[in-house]
């Protein structure tokens, strides 16, 4: 049994599910095909894979292992035609950080001389990644998992104990376990209330610029963060607000100027090449360009993703295990399958073992 429907839940729910011996249940208040909502994240996601797992072993693993999963199905003739792009990446800082040790494993990896830095960095490193298309993936990991027969339920629990005595239309009466991968809602979930969790806000802006087929980012000595990534779609996202404890549900016009002058400077070819020909281009050639503009609540925690398991009460000298699965911030779509992978392991460790 199972809750939630973004990007580390789908990929979960179809872990344990081609394990083999589960009959698994989404249980979710928004689904992949319900409309963009501030209250899910995944849909919001930039979704390329450029790890940011620093000194974290665990963090470096499960990215490696999802990098490994999503280029197998990037291939030209893959499963996922129209959702993944294949690009080059340039990585630009001058926050005096070296990615080399979680990085070096990126197709053609290699560092950038000095003088082909862009304005701001003093080092850079150069690989080819990839960026997905959200809502085909997201739609891609629902159909795949339903064909595999997996159910899904909408509903929207108030407290974990209506997930484990059937409180829940389409639910068994008694599952035996349940794997939360419930993002931010592990801060207001009845039985888990995980203090420890708390919103990044992102926004970010689509931009109908074609001709721009390679994908940037820049960390700045002040804390600052731009990026762009472009898409199958022939579009480019870029953004760069990250700020912790922020709500604010839509976007702000000034940090869409924050953003647009940050990523122009790093990339002035994001501008038409017909203005760029006349002169040095500034944001306001680039507003015509806008597609969409969005904003999301990456699920942040305290200590990093929650991997473990909890017993509870269910009944007269009955428990169960929950399995939790969350709090990955920004990095949900880049560690998705390696956080699978380990919540698979805790089910099934569990369930073999009982309660320690």
């Amino acid at each position: 049994m199972y809750n939630f429907s973004g990007v580390v839940g789908l990929s979960t729910a179809i872990r344990i599910q081609e394990k083999g011996g589960y009959r698994v249940t989404i249980v979710a208040e928004t689904f992949p095909t319900d409309s963009k909502t501030i209250r899910y994240t995944s849909h919001w996601a930039g979704a390329h894979h450029v790890s940011s797992a620093f000194d974290d072993k665990r963090q470096r693993e499960m990215d490696k292992e999802t990098f490994e999963t999503m280029w197998r199905d990037s291939e030209h003739g893959g499963p996922l035609h129209g959702c993944f792009l294949r690009y080059n990446h340039s990585e630009y800082r001058s926050d005096g950080v070296d990615p080399t040790e979680w990085l070096d494993y990126m197709p053609e990896f290699r560092p950038i001389p000095n003088d082909e830095l862009v304005p701001g960095a003093t080092r850079g490193w150069t690989f080819t990644t990839f960026t997905l298309y959200p809502p085909a993936y997201l739609n891609w990991l629902s159909d795949r998992f339903l064909t595999n027969g997996g159910t899904m339920v909408h509903a929207q629990l108030q407290h974990v104990s209506q997930a484990m005595h059937g409180g829940i239309s389409g639910l068994p009466e008694k599952p035996d376990a349940i794997v939360a991968c419930i993002g931010l809602g592990a801060r207001f979930l009845g039985g888990i209330e995980d203090k420890k969790v708390y919103p990044i806000r992102g926004q970010t802006i689509t931009l109908n610029a074609p001709w721009v087929k390679y994908g940037r980012t820049l960390s700045g000595a002040d804390g600052s963060y731009f990026y762009l990534m472009p898409r199958v779609t022939g579009d480019v996202l870029v953004g760069g607000i990250r700020v912790a404890d922020d709500w604010f549900p839509v976007p702000r016009e000034q940090d869409r100027d924050y953003v647009l002058a940050g990523v122009l400077a790093i990339c002035p070819e994001l501008a038409p090449p017909e203005i760029r020909a006349r002169r040095m281009p500034t944001i306001d050639d680039l507003r015509p360009l806008i597609v969409e503009e969005g904003c999301g609540l990456r699920p942040g925690r305290l200590g990093g993703i929650r991997l473990e398991t909890e017993w509870f009460e269910a009944g007269p000298q009955s428990e169960i295990p929950v399995v939790y699965n969350y709090g990955h911030a920004g990095m949900g779509f880049q560690s998705s399958w390696g956080s699978a992978s380990i919540a698979l392991g805790l089910l099934e460790e569990a369930l073999a073992n009982g309660k320690p």
